[in-house]
Protein backbone atom coordinates (compact mmCIF):
# COMPACT_ATOMS: atom_id res chain seq x y z
CA UNK A 1 0.00 0.00 0.00
CA UNK A 2 1.09 3.55 -0.71
CA UNK A 3 0.21 6.25 1.81
CA UNK A 4 0.76 10.00 1.40
CA UNK A 5 0.29 12.44 4.28
CA UNK A 6 0.31 16.23 4.02
CA UNK A 7 0.91 18.25 7.19
CA UNK A 8 2.46 21.48 8.46
CA UNK A 9 4.14 19.33 11.12
CA UNK A 10 5.70 16.46 9.15
CA UNK A 11 7.90 15.56 12.14
CA UNK A 12 4.70 14.68 14.02
CA UNK A 13 4.39 11.60 11.83
CA UNK A 14 7.88 10.29 12.54
CA UNK A 15 6.30 7.87 15.03
CA UNK A 16 5.31 5.82 11.98
CA UNK A 17 9.00 4.88 11.63
CA UNK A 18 8.88 2.67 14.76
CA UNK A 19 7.23 -0.58 15.81
CA UNK A 20 5.39 -2.78 13.30
CA UNK A 21 4.45 0.05 10.92
CA UNK A 22 8.08 1.18 10.78
CA UNK A 23 9.19 -2.38 10.05
CA UNK A 24 6.52 -2.68 7.35
CA UNK A 25 7.94 0.46 5.73
CA UNK A 26 11.46 -0.93 5.81
CA UNK A 27 10.22 -4.25 4.40
CA UNK A 28 8.49 -2.48 1.53
CA UNK A 29 4.96 -3.43 2.59
CA UNK A 30 3.98 0.22 3.12
CA UNK A 31 5.27 3.10 1.01
CA UNK A 32 4.68 6.11 3.28
CA UNK A 33 5.49 9.58 1.95
CA UNK A 34 5.10 12.67 4.16
CA UNK A 35 4.80 16.13 2.58
CA UNK A 36 5.24 19.53 4.26
CA UNK A 37 2.31 21.76 3.32
CA UNK A 38 4.42 24.88 3.84
CA UNK A 39 6.60 23.77 0.94
CA UNK A 40 3.68 24.73 -1.34
CA UNK A 41 3.26 28.27 0.03
CA UNK A 42 5.20 30.88 -1.94
CA UNK A 43 5.45 33.95 0.27
CA UNK A 44 8.44 34.71 2.49
CA UNK A 45 6.67 33.47 5.63
CA UNK A 46 5.32 30.31 3.95
CA UNK A 47 1.79 31.27 5.02
CA UNK A 48 -0.86 28.54 4.90
CA UNK A 49 -3.74 30.22 6.80
CA UNK A 50 -5.79 33.42 6.91
CA UNK A 51 -8.79 34.93 8.71
CA UNK A 52 -12.27 33.50 8.00
CA UNK A 53 -14.81 35.32 5.85
CA UNK A 54 -17.82 36.33 7.92
CA UNK A 55 -15.72 36.81 11.04
CA UNK A 56 -15.16 34.48 13.92
CA UNK A 57 -12.33 33.15 16.01
CA UNK A 58 -9.33 31.28 14.65
CA UNK A 59 -7.75 30.93 11.25
CA UNK A 60 -8.62 28.90 8.16
CA UNK A 61 -6.15 26.95 6.01
CA UNK A 62 -5.85 28.47 2.54
CA UNK A 63 -6.96 26.70 -0.64
CA UNK A 64 -3.87 27.41 -2.78
CA UNK A 65 -1.23 25.49 -0.75
CA UNK A 66 -3.58 22.54 -0.40
CA UNK A 67 -4.42 22.37 -4.09
CA UNK A 68 -0.74 22.46 -5.01
CA UNK A 69 0.23 19.86 -2.42
CA UNK A 70 -2.50 17.45 -3.50
CA UNK A 71 -1.69 18.06 -7.17
CA UNK A 72 1.90 17.11 -6.38
CA UNK A 73 0.63 13.87 -4.82
CA UNK A 74 -1.63 13.15 -7.81
CA UNK A 75 1.18 13.78 -10.28
CA UNK A 76 3.19 10.97 -8.71
CA UNK A 77 0.61 8.28 -9.56
CA UNK A 78 1.91 5.03 -11.01
CA UNK A 79 0.52 1.81 -12.45
CA UNK A 80 0.55 0.02 -9.11
CA UNK A 81 -1.52 2.61 -7.29
CA UNK A 82 -3.87 3.74 -10.04
CA UNK A 83 -4.77 7.27 -11.06
CA UNK A 84 -5.74 8.71 -7.69
CA UNK A 85 -5.78 7.87 -3.98
CA UNK A 86 -8.67 7.89 -1.56
CA UNK A 87 -8.24 11.21 0.24
CA UNK A 88 -9.02 11.05 3.96
CA UNK A 89 -9.43 14.30 5.85
CA UNK A 90 -9.55 13.78 9.64
CA UNK A 91 -12.17 15.98 11.30
CA UNK A 92 -14.79 15.85 14.07
CA UNK A 93 -17.54 16.45 11.52
CA UNK A 94 -16.85 13.27 9.57
CA UNK A 95 -18.04 9.67 9.56
CA UNK A 96 -16.90 7.63 12.55
CA UNK A 97 -13.72 5.61 12.08
CA UNK A 98 -14.23 1.94 12.96
CA UNK A 99 -12.63 -1.47 12.55
CA UNK A 100 -14.98 -2.10 9.63
CA UNK A 101 -13.76 1.08 7.92
CA UNK A 102 -10.15 0.10 8.60
CA UNK A 103 -10.78 -3.21 6.82
CA UNK A 104 -12.41 -1.42 3.92
CA UNK A 105 -9.57 1.08 3.51
CA UNK A 106 -6.96 -1.68 3.83
CA UNK A 107 -8.19 -2.93 0.43
CA UNK A 108 -7.23 0.34 -1.30
CA UNK A 109 -3.84 0.44 -3.05
CA UNK A 110 -3.35 4.15 -2.29
CA UNK A 111 -4.48 6.42 0.53
CA UNK A 112 -3.74 10.09 1.11
CA UNK A 113 -4.30 12.00 4.36
CA UNK A 114 -4.79 15.75 4.65
CA UNK A 115 -3.94 16.94 8.17
CA UNK A 116 -5.98 20.05 8.84
CA UNK A 117 -5.16 22.58 11.57
CA UNK A 118 -6.66 25.72 13.09
CA UNK A 119 -10.39 25.97 12.30
CA UNK A 120 -10.02 23.65 9.32
CA UNK A 121 -9.45 23.76 5.57
CA UNK A 122 -11.16 26.13 3.14
CA UNK A 123 -14.31 24.31 1.97
CA UNK A 124 -13.41 24.88 -1.67
CA UNK A 125 -10.53 22.43 -1.31
CA UNK A 126 -13.03 19.62 -0.66
CA UNK A 127 -14.96 20.62 -3.80
CA UNK A 128 -11.79 20.84 -5.92
CA UNK A 129 -10.39 17.56 -4.61
CA UNK A 130 -13.74 15.79 -5.04
CA UNK A 131 -13.49 16.33 -8.80
CA UNK A 132 -10.19 14.44 -8.85
CA UNK A 133 -10.43 11.69 -6.24
CA UNK A 134 -12.69 10.13 -3.64
CA UNK A 135 -12.78 12.35 -0.54
CA UNK A 136 -13.84 11.10 2.89
CA UNK A 137 -13.98 13.18 6.07
CA UNK A 138 -13.35 10.79 8.96
CA UNK A 139 -13.63 11.32 12.72
CA UNK A 140 -11.80 9.36 15.41
CA UNK A 141 -14.58 10.17 17.87
CA UNK A 142 -16.84 12.84 19.29
CA UNK A 143 -14.14 15.23 20.45
CA UNK A 144 -11.87 17.91 18.95
CA UNK A 145 -8.10 17.65 18.48
CA UNK A 146 -5.62 20.43 17.65
CA UNK A 147 -4.96 18.90 14.25
CA UNK A 148 -5.30 15.83 12.07
CA UNK A 149 -1.89 14.32 12.78
CA UNK A 150 -2.96 12.33 15.85
CA UNK A 151 -5.87 10.88 13.89
CA UNK A 152 -3.56 9.97 10.99
CA UNK A 153 -1.21 8.12 13.35
CA UNK A 154 -4.16 6.11 14.70
CA UNK A 155 -5.75 5.39 11.33
CA UNK A 156 -2.52 4.43 9.57
CA UNK A 157 -1.72 1.97 12.37
CA UNK A 158 -5.25 0.50 12.38
CA UNK A 159 -5.26 0.14 8.59
CA UNK A 160 -1.61 -0.84 8.13
CA UNK A 161 -1.68 -3.70 10.62
CA UNK A 162 -4.39 -5.38 8.51
CA UNK A 163 -2.11 -5.58 5.46
CA UNK A 164 -0.70 -9.06 4.77
CA UNK A 165 2.67 -9.55 6.44
CA UNK A 166 2.55 -6.54 8.77
CA UNK A 167 1.43 -8.48 11.86
CA UNK A 168 3.52 -11.62 12.31
CA UNK A 169 0.77 -13.83 13.76
CA UNK A 170 -2.25 -13.24 11.54
CA UNK A 171 -4.46 -15.24 13.93
CA UNK A 172 -4.15 -12.44 16.49
CA UNK A 173 -6.19 -10.22 14.16
CA UNK A 174 -9.16 -12.57 14.46
CA UNK A 175 -9.56 -12.57 18.24
CA UNK A 176 -9.03 -8.90 19.12
CA UNK A 177 -11.46 -6.17 20.11
CA UNK A 178 -14.18 -5.21 17.60
CA UNK A 179 -13.76 -8.35 15.51
CA UNK A 180 -17.29 -9.70 15.09
CA UNK A 181 -18.59 -6.54 16.77
CA UNK A 182 -17.43 -7.51 20.28
CA UNK A 183 -14.69 -6.40 22.64
CA UNK A 184 -11.81 -8.77 23.41
CA UNK A 185 -11.97 -11.30 26.23
CA UNK A 186 -9.75 -11.03 29.37
CA UNK A 187 -6.20 -12.31 28.89
CA UNK A 188 -3.71 -13.78 31.38
CA UNK A 189 -0.13 -15.06 31.49
CA UNK A 190 2.14 -16.86 33.97
CA UNK A 191 2.10 -17.37 36.91
CA UNK A 192 -1.33 -18.93 37.29
CA UNK A 193 -1.60 -17.56 40.83
CA UNK A 194 -0.37 -14.06 41.74
CA UNK A 195 -0.44 -12.26 45.07
CA UNK A 196 -0.84 -8.51 44.72
CA UNK A 197 0.71 -5.80 46.91
CA UNK A 198 -2.26 -5.94 49.29
CA UNK A 199 -1.71 -9.65 49.88
CA UNK A 200 -4.74 -10.76 47.86
CA UNK A 201 -4.21 -13.92 45.84
CA UNK A 202 -5.55 -13.65 42.30
CA UNK A 203 -5.79 -16.74 40.11
CA UNK A 204 -6.25 -17.36 36.41
CA UNK A 205 -9.75 -18.75 35.66
CA UNK A 206 -9.68 -22.52 35.97
CA UNK A 207 -11.11 -23.11 32.50
CA UNK A 208 -7.95 -21.66 30.89
CA UNK A 209 -5.74 -24.18 32.67
CA UNK A 210 -7.55 -27.38 31.73
CA UNK A 211 -6.60 -27.72 28.07
CA UNK A 212 -10.21 -28.13 26.89
CA UNK A 213 -10.10 -25.89 23.83
CA UNK A 214 -13.84 -26.10 23.23
CA UNK A 215 -14.56 -24.97 26.78
CA UNK A 216 -11.94 -22.22 26.46
CA UNK A 217 -13.50 -20.94 23.23
CA UNK A 218 -16.95 -20.89 24.80
CA UNK A 219 -15.65 -19.10 27.92
CA UNK A 220 -13.86 -16.50 25.83
CA UNK A 221 -16.95 -15.79 23.76
CA UNK A 222 -19.10 -15.44 26.88
CA UNK A 223 -16.52 -13.06 28.32
CA UNK A 224 -16.55 -10.98 25.13
CA UNK A 225 -20.32 -10.69 25.36
CA UNK A 226 -20.25 -9.78 29.06
CA UNK A 227 -17.50 -7.20 28.60
CA UNK A 228 -19.24 -5.64 25.61
CA UNK A 229 -22.52 -5.48 27.53
CA UNK A 230 -20.80 -3.71 30.43
CA UNK A 231 -18.59 -1.31 28.46
CA UNK A 232 -20.15 -0.86 25.01
CA UNK A 233 -23.79 -2.00 25.03
CA UNK A 234 -24.31 -0.06 21.79
CA UNK A 235 -22.32 -2.78 19.97
CA UNK A 236 -24.47 -5.69 21.07
CA UNK A 237 -27.26 -5.58 18.49
CA UNK A 238 -24.87 -6.01 15.60
CA UNK A 239 -22.77 -8.53 17.49
CA UNK A 240 -25.73 -10.70 18.42
CA UNK A 241 -26.97 -10.64 14.84
CA UNK A 242 -23.60 -11.56 13.36
CA UNK A 243 -23.07 -14.82 15.20
CA UNK A 244 -25.58 -16.98 17.10
CA UNK A 245 -28.66 -15.19 15.80
CA UNK A 246 -27.40 -14.88 12.23
CA UNK A 247 -29.53 -16.84 9.82
CA UNK A 248 -32.57 -16.73 12.10
CA UNK A 249 -35.68 -14.86 11.02
CA UNK A 250 -36.51 -12.08 13.51
CA UNK A 251 -39.97 -10.60 14.08
CA UNK A 252 -42.07 -8.96 16.79
CA UNK A 253 -44.92 -11.18 18.01
CA UNK A 254 -48.58 -10.50 17.34
CA UNK A 255 -51.64 -12.24 18.78
CA UNK A 256 -51.46 -14.81 16.00
CA UNK A 257 -48.16 -16.07 17.45
CA UNK A 258 -49.60 -16.71 20.93
CA UNK A 259 -50.32 -20.42 20.53
CA UNK A 260 -46.83 -21.14 19.22
CA UNK A 261 -45.30 -19.10 22.05
CA UNK A 262 -47.29 -21.07 24.63
CA UNK A 263 -45.98 -24.35 23.21
CA UNK A 264 -42.36 -23.06 23.25
CA UNK A 265 -42.83 -21.97 26.86
CA UNK A 266 -43.96 -25.42 27.94
CA UNK A 267 -41.17 -27.12 25.99
CA UNK A 268 -38.51 -24.87 27.55
CA UNK A 269 -39.73 -25.04 31.14
CA UNK A 270 -41.14 -28.56 31.39
CA UNK A 271 -38.55 -29.49 34.03
CA UNK A 272 -39.65 -26.50 36.11
CA UNK A 273 -43.35 -27.40 36.12
CA UNK A 274 -44.92 -28.73 39.31
CA UNK A 275 -47.55 -31.51 39.21
CA UNK A 276 -50.13 -28.73 39.50
CA UNK A 277 -48.81 -27.25 36.24
CA UNK A 278 -47.39 -24.14 37.87
CA UNK A 279 -44.13 -22.35 37.14
CA UNK A 280 -42.62 -21.16 40.40
CA UNK A 281 -46.09 -20.81 41.90
CA UNK A 282 -47.56 -19.01 38.87
CA UNK A 283 -50.22 -20.67 36.67
CA UNK A 284 -48.99 -22.07 33.39
CA UNK A 285 -49.88 -19.68 30.58
CA UNK A 286 -52.21 -20.87 27.84
CA UNK A 287 -52.43 -19.25 24.41
CA UNK A 288 -55.09 -16.74 25.52
CA UNK A 289 -52.97 -15.61 28.48
CA UNK A 290 -49.88 -15.30 26.30
CA UNK A 291 -51.89 -13.23 23.79
CA UNK A 292 -52.90 -10.84 26.56
CA UNK A 293 -49.29 -10.35 27.67
CA UNK A 294 -48.38 -9.23 24.16
CA UNK A 295 -50.32 -6.04 24.88
CA UNK A 296 -47.99 -5.14 27.76
CA UNK A 297 -44.66 -6.42 26.37
CA UNK A 298 -42.75 -6.24 23.10
CA UNK A 299 -42.02 -9.90 22.38
CA UNK A 300 -39.25 -10.75 19.92
CA UNK A 301 -39.31 -14.04 18.02
CA UNK A 302 -36.54 -15.92 16.24
CA UNK A 303 -37.33 -18.69 13.76
CA UNK A 304 -35.26 -21.24 11.88
CA UNK A 305 -36.84 -22.44 8.64
CA UNK A 306 -40.22 -21.36 9.98
CA UNK A 307 -39.87 -23.06 13.36
CA UNK A 308 -39.98 -20.85 16.47
CA UNK A 309 -36.70 -21.54 18.30
CA UNK A 310 -36.28 -18.51 20.56
CA UNK A 311 -38.13 -15.64 22.15
CA UNK A 312 -37.63 -12.82 24.64
CA UNK A 313 -39.88 -9.96 25.72
CA UNK A 314 -38.97 -6.45 26.86
CA UNK A 315 -40.60 -3.29 28.15
CA UNK A 316 -40.09 -0.25 30.35
CA UNK A 317 -40.96 -0.85 33.98
CA UNK A 318 -44.46 0.69 34.32
CA UNK A 319 -43.52 2.09 37.75
CA UNK A 320 -39.88 3.00 37.02
CA UNK A 321 -39.40 4.13 33.39
CA UNK A 322 -35.59 4.15 33.61
CA UNK A 323 -35.63 0.38 34.26
CA UNK A 324 -35.72 -1.99 31.25
CA UNK A 325 -37.48 -5.26 32.03
CA UNK A 326 -36.48 -8.48 30.26
CA UNK A 327 -38.69 -11.54 30.54
CA UNK A 328 -39.56 -14.99 29.19
CA UNK A 329 -36.16 -15.63 27.60
CA UNK A 330 -36.65 -18.98 25.88
CA UNK A 331 -34.55 -21.20 23.61
CA UNK A 332 -35.88 -24.49 22.21
CA UNK A 333 -34.46 -27.35 24.36
CA UNK A 334 -32.60 -29.04 21.50
CA UNK A 335 -30.71 -25.79 20.75
CA UNK A 336 -29.75 -24.91 24.30
CA UNK A 337 -26.10 -24.83 25.33
CA UNK A 338 -24.91 -23.21 22.09
CA UNK A 339 -24.77 -19.58 23.22
CA UNK A 340 -28.18 -18.65 21.81
CA UNK A 341 -29.52 -17.71 25.24
CA UNK A 342 -26.72 -15.26 25.89
CA UNK A 343 -27.08 -13.80 22.40
CA UNK A 344 -30.82 -13.42 22.93
CA UNK A 345 -30.15 -11.64 26.22
CA UNK A 346 -27.71 -9.32 24.45
CA UNK A 347 -30.37 -8.57 21.85
CA UNK A 348 -32.89 -7.69 24.56
CA UNK A 349 -30.34 -5.48 26.35
CA UNK A 350 -29.46 -3.64 23.17
CA UNK A 351 -33.13 -2.69 22.67
CA UNK A 352 -33.07 -0.58 25.85
CA UNK A 353 -33.65 3.14 25.15
CA UNK A 354 -30.74 5.49 25.84
CA UNK A 355 -32.30 6.93 29.01
CA UNK A 356 -32.52 3.50 30.68
CA UNK A 357 -30.13 3.12 33.63
CA UNK A 358 -31.04 -0.35 34.95
CA UNK A 359 -31.71 -3.74 33.37
CA UNK A 360 -34.04 -6.11 35.26
CA UNK A 361 -35.04 -9.72 34.90
CA UNK A 362 -36.57 -12.46 37.04
CA UNK A 363 -35.77 -16.18 37.26
CA UNK A 364 -36.17 -19.19 39.52
CA UNK A 365 -34.06 -19.16 42.66
CA UNK A 366 -33.41 -22.90 42.17
CA UNK A 367 -32.16 -22.63 38.57
CA UNK A 368 -28.34 -22.67 38.83
CA UNK A 369 -27.77 -22.81 35.05
CA UNK A 370 -29.82 -19.68 34.43
CA UNK A 371 -28.40 -17.87 37.46
CA UNK A 372 -24.89 -18.62 36.26
CA UNK A 373 -25.61 -17.24 32.79
CA UNK A 374 -27.13 -14.05 34.15
CA UNK A 375 -24.32 -13.50 36.64
CA UNK A 376 -21.75 -13.94 33.87
CA UNK A 377 -23.63 -11.25 31.98
CA UNK A 378 -23.17 -8.86 34.90
CA UNK A 379 -26.49 -9.29 36.72
CA UNK A 380 -26.68 -9.50 40.51
CA UNK A 381 -29.51 -10.74 42.72
CA UNK A 382 -31.52 -7.74 43.93
CA UNK A 383 -33.92 -9.65 46.15
CA UNK A 384 -36.81 -12.11 46.08
CA UNK A 385 -39.23 -11.83 43.18
CA UNK A 386 -42.98 -11.43 43.38
CA UNK A 387 -43.60 -15.06 42.47
CA UNK A 388 -42.80 -17.81 45.00
CA UNK A 389 -39.33 -19.29 44.50
CA UNK A 390 -38.11 -16.51 42.20
CA UNK A 391 -35.44 -13.82 42.46
CA UNK A 392 -35.04 -10.46 40.75
CA UNK A 393 -31.70 -9.66 39.13
CA UNK A 394 -30.51 -6.25 37.98
CA UNK A 395 -27.58 -4.71 36.17
CA UNK A 396 -26.67 -1.03 36.06
CA UNK A 397 -25.92 0.43 32.64
CA UNK A 398 -22.90 2.65 32.00
CA UNK A 399 -23.92 5.29 29.49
Amino acid sequence: MRIDAVSIFPEYLEALDISLIGKARRDGLIDLRVHDLRGFAHDRHRTVDDTPYGGGAGMVMKAQPWSEALTHVLDSADEATGAAPVLIVPGPGGERFSQAMAKELAQAPWLAFACGRYEGIDERVYEWAGDRMEVRVVSLGDYVLNGGEVAVLAMVEAIGRLLPGVVGNAESLVEESHEGGLLEYPIYTKPSSWTDAAGVERSVPEVLLGGNHGAIAQWRYEQRLARTAARRPDLLTAAATTRELSGLEHSVAGRGDAAELAVLQKACWIEMVTPEQHWWGAPAEDAATVADTLEQWSTHLFRSEGRLVGSVRVRRDPQEPTTWQIGRLMIAPDLQGRGLGRALLAHAEALAPTDVTTLWLNTGADQPRLLKMYKKAGYRVAGPGEGPGTVDLTRRLRR
